[in-house]
């Protein structure tokens, strides 16, 4: 399983949406999307 794949997973595991997620991590709601997509990981 990939860093993408278990933000995933453990995102809807907590029921938390992209923009939850990026709101904690302060970042935006398109980087959590490419960190789930493989697009970005940095």
């Amino acid at each position: 399983m990939n860093l993408g794949n278990s933000l995933f997973h453990a995102r809807k595991k907590c029921s938390l949406s992209q923009e939850k997620v990026a709101e904690k991590l302060g970042v935006s709601r398109q980087t959590v999307s490419k960190w789930e997509t493989g697009v970005s990981l940095s």
